[in-house]
């Protein structure tokens, strides 16, 4: 190998190296975080692992130590939700949309939750609002986050599950299939 392009390649990696020590450092030690923040990120783990009892510790112990964290409130909800204690799930949804009602991926979980409710007219209402906030919320989690999940292909968009609601309420009583409990359960909260 040439001279001049090892040493430019060891400066580089020298200097990668010191910005990664540098940022790790910062992050670790001296980043001023707000309080409630560890206990919402480490909420946000559990919930990523599926222990959705020990995210919603967390993320009340968040709320405990910052009750205006309103990104700990939004898991709380989606953690109730998933407990399947939804009247608490939807108080506090509710609550997060009084917060913040321009944060469309909350409208989209309080509409899964209707839905899981089986208040599929309001779920739909809650699908086509947080779709008019954010139209990307249909096009679902990224090729990267469905690799990580071994879901190889995409699911389907409250866009398409208002459209399909939409569908089977115009049909009568008796013909209607609302819920597909295999398909519904692949359901997954919006984080964004």
């Amino acid at each position: 190998m040439d001279e001049r392009l090892y040493r430019t390649l060891v400066a580089v990696a020298v200097v990668l190296t010191a910005a990664w020590v540098g940022w790790s450092i910062y992050d670790g030690f001296l980043r001023q975080r707000a309080p409630g923040e560890l206990a919402w990120h480490a909420g946000n783990r559990y919930f990523e692992d599926g222990d959705y009892a020990k995210a919603l510790k967390a993320y009340e112990e968040a709320l405990g130590e910052n009750p205006d964290f309103v990104h700990a409130l939004r898991g709380r909800a989606r953690a109730l939700m998933q407990l399947e204690r939804y009247e608490e799930a939807l108080a506090a949804f509710d609550e997060a949309i009084r917060r913040e009602p321009g944060f469309a991926a909350t409208w989209a979980n309080r509409g899964i939750l209707q839905d899981r409710m089986g208040r599929h007219r309001a779920a739909i209402a809650d699908y086509e609002r947080a779709l008019a906030l954010d139209p990307t919320l249909n096009e679902g989690p990224n090729w990267l986050t469905r690799f990580l999940r071994l879901q190889p292909e995409r699911p389907p968009g409250i866009g398409d599950r208002a459209r399909y609601l939409r569908a089977q309420l115009a049909l009568p009583p008796s013909q209607r299939l609302l819920r597909v409990p295999e398909l519904d359960a692949a359901q997954r909260p919006y984080k964004k």
